[in-house]
């Protein structure tokens, strides 16, 4: 079984020569997922990022490496404990040719709020900031609610839309938690399906986005980073594994995410090339832990989810390892953690054993020695070899008595049927846009608050307001090592008390025609922006 290093990230290639993309200035990407919006404020799902990181652009940006860097600011100061002052860039312009300035930014965090139906909302990086005020076009200084030393690495993913586009007022005055003023009528997701409203400053612009056929983009000329290699992108989201990996193998498309792991000694006989590196992505269970929790019987309607010692006898009922070995094909690694050590906030907690025995012992001493019957809900399109794993989760669980009962459904349903709170335990991943321990913990366990924006994608509604006080305190600690350790002390306190359930890290791997050169990304991202010719 193919083992791969813990190295971040990971690169392994096999460059041959004589194939070359279907034109010389197109690129075609095969995609895993659909992007669900070309609203980069409506949903925080990688899928759509990827895609909207291409259009759009924020004021930071991160490496493949997640190192922030400058983005549409181009340097920032911390003025005090919160207030921060950021330089925008002088001479960049919107696709429309409208210039970019304070405005737009102001614009753009007012807008976060007033998104509505979001599945995953961005508020969990906008709710924190008290005021924004412009010096001047260029100048913008941001006051937050609290201290919060992680501000410029949030910011890269809150997108910049255009104020004028979108029917602002001349003068925005912002007001926290969505009481701006001069907003006038905010177009909602659907509206950016068009061209002419998801108007960015990034490289590329949108051409097309036809639902379930592709998303193409052309090529922005002025940008202010340079001219694009690509002169046209086309993403096209082939959400099966078999004939993604055909349209390569055909020439169809130039590059691929997340080949199966079987394919990838065909791929490479064909003199294609595969690069692959461990993500910060980790794949989780979560537990609802509700009273009247659905899709449970054999407790006489108890939720036996309630109880830490029926979560514990979950966690160790399941053969990380054999998961990693035979159904990832050991291009994944055990989660004994919400992130990978050694990334800031882990604590190198090992990852729990595999006792079924202790399991049973567990579910007899909380009063369910004949087990309960209950339905696990997963995607099966969106993370790799999604469905596979749940079946064996779910036959690990039927082993300690919990007959169990997969229900998949493709990435769009499984979202609006998870934030519905329709599954008593699902399955699902978390990638830290921030890299650091506090982007699981606020997003996946916090208390879900929708005011504070806290938990929002708490699904499980487990709530701990120790850890939530210690995590708040954390994201407003200046001082690295202090912070860092009571990260640690926060998810420990989760993962004591079985709050939620790591599984495993992935390992994410793409293929390419060999004249293609990409970085793998810690996030995961398939970004055409990265693409380029490979040197010679």
């Amino acid at each position: 079984m193919k083992m791969r290093a813990l190295t971040l990230p990971i690169v392994a290639g096999l460059a041959a020569a004589g194939i070359s993309p279907a034109t010389a200035q197109e690129l075609a990407i095969g995609l895993k997922s659909e992007a669900t919006s070309m609203d980069p404020q409506f949903h925080q799902l990688s899928t759509n990022i990827q895609v909207a990181k291409n259009i759009f652009e924020a004021l930071t940006t991160q490496d493949a490496v997640q190192k922030v860097t400058p983005g549409l600011a181009e340097s920032w100061e911390a003025i005090d404990d919160t207030t921060w002052r950021f330089n925008l860039r002088e001479g960049v312009t919107f696709h429309d040719g409208s210039e970019f300035t304070a405005r737009d930014v102001i614009y753009s965090f007012c807008r976060i709020p007033l998104v509505q139906n979001s599945p995953s909302p961005f508020t969990i990086y906008s709710a924190g900031i008290a005021d924004m005020t412009a010096e001047d076009d260029h100048t913008l200084t941001i006051t937050t609610k609290a201290t919060n030393p992680l501000l410029p690495t949030e910011l890269w993913s809150l997108a910049i839309v255009s104020a004028d586009t979108l029917g602002a007022e001349e003068e925005i005055t912002y007001g926290p938690d969505g009481t701006c003023e001069g907003m006038g009528e905010v177009p909602q997701a659907p509206a950016f399906n068009s061209p002419d409203v998801a108007v960015g400053t990034g490289p590329y612009k949108l051409e097309t986005y036809t639902r379930g056929s592709e998303v193409v983009l052309s090529r922005f000329d002025e940008y202010w980073g340079g001219t694009p290699d690509w002169e046209r992108v086309v993403m096209r989201p082939i959400t099966s594994d078999g004939p993604r990996v055909a349209a390569l193998l055909a020439g169809d498309v130039d590059m691929i995410e997340s080949p199966p792991i079987q394919d990838l000694p065909r791929i490479e006989d064909a003199g294609l090339k595969v690069v692959d590196a461990l993500s910060n992505r980790v794949i989780y269970l979560h537990m609802q832990q509700l009273e009247d929790a659905p899709g449970i019987s054999g407790t006489d309607g108890e939720n036996p989810l309630l109880d830490p010692r029926v979560r514990e006898a979950i966690s160790l009922s399941i053969n990380r390892d054999a998961i990693v070995e035979r159904i990832m094909g050991g291009y994944a690694v055990a989660a004994g953690e919400l992130l990978p050590p050694p990334m800031f906030g882990t604590s190198e907690r090992p990852v729990d054993p595999y006792d079924p025995e202790r399991a049973k012992e567990l579910l007899a001493e909380a009063g369910y020695p004949d087990g309960f019957s209950i339905t696990l809900g997963t995607p099966n399109d969106r993370y790799i070899n999604d469905e596979q794993v749940a079946q064996a989760v779910a036959q690990m669980l039927a082993q300690i008595g919990i007959d169990t009962r997969v229900d998949a459904s493709t990435a769009s349903q499984f979202f609006s049927r998870r934030n519905d709170l329709e599954f008593p335990i699902y399955m699902a991943g978390w990638g830290a846009s921030s890299g650091d321990m506090s982007s699981p913990l606020k997003s996946l366990v916090a208390t879900y608050d929708p005011d504070t924006g806290m938990g929002p994608t708490n699904a499980g509604r487990y709530s701990n307001p120790e850890m939530d006080a210690l995590l708040l305190e954390a994201m407003s600690t200046i001082d690295d090592t202090k912070r860092d350790r009571m990260l640690q002390e926060a998810e420990t306190m989760v993962l004591n008390d079985y709050g939620i359930i790591p599984l495993h890290y992935e390992q994410t791997v793409w293929a390419m025609k060999p004249n293609l050169s990409y970085e793998p990304r810690v996030d995961q991202y398939t970004m055409a922006t990265k693409v380029e010719p490979a040197s010679e």
